[in-house]
């Protein structure tokens, strides 16, 4: 069901310095910070050949990175997230698994502009998932 990894999460307490790091000493592309009110984030794109980084901090006290940032005050890889070609089909899927779709389980649209859905780490290996439809 799972197609290619789409990319992997890294929050980051300071933004500009995580931007830094990939930017001056990887020399990797990076976009301009984006915010996105309705995730409680600020993004930077971090473009690979095979797939993004993105770095995230909060935007706002009440954000979710915000919490995981009080946890892991240094950073660290908050998700992965992976293509699906029908994200309302992965979601069905899903419960019918057993696994535990976050929020409401509907789909919410995500960083890219793209349906995205969260499931649940403890249903997977400790890993908090991402599924976006390509």
């Amino acid at each position: 069901m799972i197609g290619k990894l789409n990319h992997v999460a890294i929050a980051v307490p300071d933004l500009e310095a995580g931007t830094a790091v990939y930017r001056d000493t990887l020399g990797a592309k990076v976009s301009e910070p984006q915010e996105e009110p309705d995730h409680g984030v600020v993004v930077v794109f971090v473009e690979l050949p095979n797939t993004k980084i993105e770095l995230l901090h909060p935007l706002g006290e009440k954000s979710p990175i915000a919490g995981f940032l009080a946890k892991n005050p240094g950073g660290g890889i908050h998700h992965v997230c992976y293509e699906v070609e029908d994200i309302e089909a992965a979601a069905e899927k899903m419960k019918a698994e057993g696994a535990r779709v976050l929020g409401d389980g509907s789909p919410r649209i995500g960083a890219h502009g793209k349906p995205v859905l969260f499931l649940h780490p403890k249903d997977f290996c400790g890993t908090l998932v991402e599924l976006e439809q390509a």
